[in-house]
């Protein structure tokens, strides 16, 4: 194929408006499989550039020595591609978990329960451990938003918080409040050596016990920049379980 120069240059300019990139070098025998592809991708469809692109491929991660421009694109994956990545109902109970444990402390809302029982299914949690009056499983507000994590997380209710404190202490897990305290300290200033670790959160006006607070390790906080001081005890939750991951998979 031929490609006028008037049309080369018409390919880079868009190419830099579409902000694409490109690799360097002056391979003279490559240059009409550099136009080709340039060409198919902004004539026609990314679908019908890909067989060139494929034939490119290789030479370019290997020699660099040709420019190349493509448009660097994202779409929304389909249910199809997702599913791909779920862990089966069936594989969930193999898979190794990290050593993360969460307390949830006389929280009311059935609907934040379950948003942290989701967060919980992603993050991968060791265990979930509901007390006092939190409610639990089964119950169809739970469900709404848990989407069906009450069965791939492990979890128990216990009526006595402190029993459950007790329990986790003696199997050398460490108590983290996430609670605004005289010694709390921002949540992303957690290390590896304090884990295993449970963090407990509270209820969503009073907050965590006082009882749990006295026997907590550590506290920590969210650092807060408006006029509010907290945030709603799901989405702390969540912010602060997947920073956990962030460390522990690090």
């Amino acid at each position: 194929m031929q490609i006028s120069e008037t049309r080369r240059h018409k390919l880079r300019r868009r190419a830099l408006t579409r902000r694409c990139w490109s690799v360097n070098g002056n391979d003279e025998s490559l240059q009409d499989l550099r136009f080709i592809f340039e060409y198919e991708i902004y004539r026609f469809f990314k679908k019908e550039a890909t067989y060139f692109w494929q034939r490119i491929d290789e030479k370019m991660l290997d020699s660099r020595a040709f420019p190349i421009y493509f448009p660097i694109t994202v779409r929304k994956l389909t249910h199809e591609e997702i599913s791909l990545k779920r862990t089966s109902l069936e594989d969930i109970s193999f898979r190794p978990r990290l050593p993360l444990y969460a307390m949830v402390d006389n929280v009311r809302s059935l609907y934040n329960v379950g948003s942290i029982f989701r967060s919980s299914d992603g993050a991968l949690i060791e265990k979930l451990f509901l007390v006092g009056f939190t409610p639990h499983p089964p119950r169809k507000e739970i469900d709404k938003t848990a989407l069906g994590a009450t069965t791939t997380v492990p979890w128990e209710y216990h009526k006595d918080p402190m029993a459950v404190v007790d329990r986790l202490k003696k199997e050398k897990i460490k108590i983290c409040a996430l609670e605004l305290t005289t010694e709390s300290r921002p949540y992303f200033e957690l290390e590896k050596e304090n884990f295993p670790l449970c963090i407990v959160v509270g209820n969503e006006i009073a907050g965590v016990s006082k009882e749990i607070i006295r026997e907590a390790d550590m506290a920590i906080e969210i650092p807060m920049f408006g006029n509010k001081q907290s945030l709603n005890v799901a989405v702390a939750y969540g912010i602060v379980v997947y920073d956990c991951v962030r460390l522990l998979t690090s």
